[in-house]
């Protein structure tokens, strides 16, 4: 979510990849893919570069996600039958 202000005053949370478009009218109109529009006190470009952010940080938190998989790999082995006897079709390398 990014964080921006109504007109009003209060504090609007929003889902940047619902938004379609960001216009100035001279007001910032946010659009949404439902055809919802927002109107906000922040300008065009830092309603931009609160989206651009809000992009960064979710690929930094999957990357470092998935650094801490690649480093701690859990350890594959055969699964058998309570007798011990592999499924047909697998073996062991």
């Amino acid at each position: 979510m990014i964080l921006l202000t109504r007109l009003n005053g209060s504090e609007l949370g929003l889902n940047p990849d619902l938004i379609e478009r960001v216009e100035s009218t001279p007001d910032t109109v946010i659009a949404l893919i439902d055809g919802t529009k927002y109107v906000v006190s922040e300008p065009t470009t830092e309603v931009i570069a609160r989206v651009i952010e809000f992009r960064a940080r979710v690929i930094a938190a999957a990357q470092r996600h998935n650094d801490r998989i690649i480093a701690d790999p859990a350890p594959l082995h055969l699964v058998t039958d309570r007798h011990g006897v592999a499924a047909p079709g697998t073996q062991e390398y």
